[in-house]
């Protein structure tokens, strides 16, 4: 049995403690532990690995912006040590054929563990896909999005994910609300997906959720929080949401959908979030290559990266006082792994033993010149962040001072 030593966050506190590690699994958690290899962090904090339920890591066809290899050493070096990965790529994953060719592509390449979603397009089988985290469908146009326009559509999928038991995550907004005209500016964008377009499609959804498991992507508005709230559904919210809005002077970097709205919304998704009233923290890490944004803002692809810094920024929040770390752990590690079945999440026996370890006296600013994601900038330049020390992937260090260690390690989940 090895053993890591630190401030643990267990049952819900901080507390001077060991976690004995046997075959990748939480074994103990205990005052004092003996065993093999011993890693003593001292009074730094040791905190369950983030679980990111929204990455696009471009594989297959759009490796120029990312691939996994390059997407999991970013979420490594953020705190991530798991990932669930959206399947609007080329071709898309919307069948059993390109679900197995993914699944092929990937493996052997990741640095953290990790999850794929299967698309639904009309013509899809749900049930012919074979195994996979979860689902996704998209109701309003996003980069390589395969939409599911008509209502028949519609129910024929959440009939068909109702039956598979899995979770279906849903890109909600009306297509039909969505205007498609040039736009060049951050206002103009988010005046052509205007939150009636998210807030339409939130109430299409709720006459579906007794029939499917759903979960609200990437909410943006804080109309929407009220609606959800009182609905069955999950939700996510994504940092960019709730730490930037169009005010700000990001030009086409800023660029996403659904858009960054008015400073009133992001205020009032970050502070629900503070109170615990966000299920769960998504990156919705979607990175383009820089000559791809410096097209000009009409013709730039909607998206920013976000997989290494979401986490991190948030934890320095934790440490200005912003922030609950157990709000924070909930909706970023425990509530993701519950929601799609993932073993992971949280310090507790039975678990995998996927471990972060953080100074608190280790704040940095951000610098994209500095993250490990391919695409080479952030939107977050100068932010504050915490990043780990160290990061344990099922007990096994993979990221120590700073220096990645076993490559490929990484591996997908397995689906109950």
């Amino acid at each position: 049995m090895d053993v890591v030593e630190g401030r643990l966050f267990f049952q819900g506190r901080l507390q001077r403690a060991c976690v004995g590690i046997e075959d990748g699994l939480i074994v103990a958690v205990k005052k004092v532990l003996r065993g093999g290899e011993h890693f003593d962090f001292g009074d730094r904090l040791v905190l369950p690995g983030a679980v990111d339920p929204h990455v696009h890591f471009r594989e297959p066809g759009l490796t120029h912006k990312e691939d996994f290899r390059s997407g999991s050493l970013s979420a490594l070096h953020g705190g991530v040590t798991c990932v669930l990965d959206m399947p609007n790529t080329v071709p898309p994953v919307i069948d059993r054929a390109a679900l197995d060719d993914k699944r092929e592509a990937v493996r052997g390449r990741s640095w953290i563990d990790y999850g794929l979603f299967a698309g639904i397009a009309p013509t899809t089988d749900v049930a012919s896909l074979g195994p996979c985290v979860g689902y996704k469908v998209f109701l309003g146009s996003s980069t390589q999005s395969v939409l599911l326009r008509e209502e028949r559509d519609l129910a024929k999928a959440m009939d068909a994910v109702g039956r598979a038991g899995r979770v279906v995550s849903v890109h909600a907004e009306e297509e039909t609300l969505l205007t498609h005209r040039d736009e060049r500016s951050l206002r103009e964008h988010e005046e052509c997906r205007p939150r009636q377009a998210e807030t339409a499609a939130i109430e299409r959804l709720t006459a579906y959720q007794e029939r499917a498991r759903i979960n609200v992507c990437h909410v943006s508005c804080a109309d929407s929080l009220a609606m959800l709230k009182a609905s069955r559904m999950g939700f996510e919210v994504a940092p960019h949401h709730m730490l930037l809005d169009a005010s700000l002077d990001l030009e086409a970097w800023g660029k996403v959908n659904p858009p960054l709205r008015r400073k009133a919304d992001r205020e009032a998704l970050f502070q629900a979030f503070c109170r615990g009233d966000v299920p769960m923290l998504a990156t919705d890490h979607a990175p383009h290559a820089p000559e791809e944004k410096e097209r000009g803002f009409g013709e730039a692809p909607s998206g920013v990266p976000g997989v290494e810094t979401g986490f991190s920024m948030l934890l320095a929040l934790v440490k200005r006082g912003f922030l609950p770390l157990a709000v924070l752990l909930k909706a970023a590690c425990l509530t993701p792994a519950r929601t799609f079945g993932v073993n992971k999440g949280e310090i507790a026996e039975g678990r995998d033993a996927d471990l972060v370890v953080v100074d608190p006296r280790e704040i940095v600013r951000i610098k994209g010149k500095e993250l490990h994601s391919k695409c080479g900038w952030t939107p977050y330049e100068g932010r504050e962040a915490l990043f780990p020390q160290a990061v344990f992937l099922r007990g096994r260090p993979v990221l120590r001072d700073g220096s990645v260690q076993e490559e490929g390690r990484g591996r997908e989940v397995p689906y109950a």
